[in-house]
Formats: C-alpha cells, sequence, structure tokens
C-alpha cells in the first residue's frame, strides 16, 4: 500500500529545483559577462600622441649610419674642383698678380703736328713728330685726325697707317704725309695715336 508524499517533502524538493535552476542561470551569464568585457577593453582608446611625444618625434638618426653605402657614394661623387677648393683657399692672400704687358702706345706720343692743304687744296698733308720713349723700336703707326670748321664745329675724321719703325727711345719726323681729302671749309686739324706694334715682334 503506497505512501502519499508529504506537503513538506514536496517544499523541499521544489525548493533544491528552484535553487539549482538559479545556479544553471548564472553559470550561464557568467561567459556573456566575459566577452561584453574583452570587447570594452578592445575598444578603449589607445595612448594619445600627447602623452607619448616620443612616437610623434622619433630620435632623428644620422643617415651615414642608416646607409653607409649612401654617404661613400656621395663623397665618390665630388668633383676635382671640388676636391681641389681646399687647396685653393690655403694660397696666400698675398701672391703677386701676373702683370700685363705695357702696350706700345704707352711709351708713344706726338710731340709736335701741324697741316696744310695740297694738290688743290682737297688733300691733307699733316706735319708730326713722334718720339717713342719705349724699351724697344715700334712699327704700324696708326694716326687719326679731326678737321674742324673755324668755328670749332667737327666736320670729318682721317686716318693714315704709317709702317715707318721708330727706334728705341728716339724721335722721329713724319713731314707732309697725306691722311685723306678733306672739305674745303676744314680750318683745324688734331691728329692722335690710334694703334701700334713692337718691331720684330
Amino acid at each position: 500500500m503506497g505512501v502519499a508524499p508529504s506537503t513538506e517533502s514536496m517544499a523541499m524538493a521544489a525548493g533544491v529545483w528552484s535553487s539549482f535552476q538559479e545556479s544553471k542561470a548564472r553559470l550561464l551569464v557568467l561567459p556573456a559577462i566575459a566577452i561584453a568585457g574583452c570587447a570594452a577593453w578592445l575598444m578603449l582608446p589607445g595612448p594619445s600622441d600627447a602623452q607619448n611625444p616620443d612616437a610623434q618625434n622619433p630620435p632623428a638618426q644620422n643617415a651615414a649610419s642608416l646607409n653607409p653605402a649612401v654617404a661613400s657614394t656621395e663623397t665618390a661623387l665630388e668633383t676635382p674642383a671640388q676636391q681641389a677648393a681646399p687647396a685653393l683657399a690655403a694660397a696666400p692672400a698675398d701672391a703677386a698678380p701676373v702683370e700685363t704687358p705695357a702696350s706700345p702706345l704707352d711709351g708713344l706720343k706726338i710731340s709736335s703736328q701741324s697741316w696744310r692743304r695740297g694738290g688743290l687744296g682737297s688733300k691733307a698733308l699733316v706735319t708730326f713728330t713722334v718720339r717713342n720713349g719705349n724699351e724697344y723700336a715700334v712699327k704700324d703707326i696708326e694716326i687719326a685726325c679731326a678737321f674742324t670748321r673755324r668755328d670749332g664745329r667737327h666736320l670729318t675724321d682721317r686716318k693714315r697707317l704709317i709702317s715707318d719703325i721708330v727706334e728705341m727711345k728716339s724721335r722721329k719726323i713724319f713731314a707732309k704725309m697725306h691722311v685723306g681729302f678733306v672739305n674745303v671749309n676744314a680750318d683745324k686739324a688734331k691728329c692722335t695715336l690710334v694703334t701700334a706694334s713692337r718691331a720684330g715682334a
């Protein structure tokens, strides 16, 4: 003959089952909490540039230490002129300048001159004296004569090349040299030396 379960036994069984269900629910919630915590940690912002200045401005490094081949190539690319620059800079500043040869004209001058008309009055005949103060003889002396009117206004120019030689430290008179034809209004003439060359050069 069976015995009916008492009310107290049924209440205890119900309590045990309820505790078991709550424990099971807590165990299921724990993984969800762990997953949510990991996701929140991954979403946290990293350290800013202000908190880590070294990340923004990394220490400078020498280009030569990073790539020795580049430094050696730059040294090899120096031109001979650049390599010779220090030697030129080391030259004495008081080095004697190179002397330029003096022109034969530096020692020549016309000491006296005059002119007159020749032929039918259209030829200009000039008489002048050339002094050579050079230490050598000169030749191929070219003169230029400017003719003016009586009032001083310029009229015309004439040139003449004289191939005669004037010896060193001497003078020579050239009389009635025909320098060209001039206008009938020409009244005065002024001759100057233009070029000359060293005899025997």
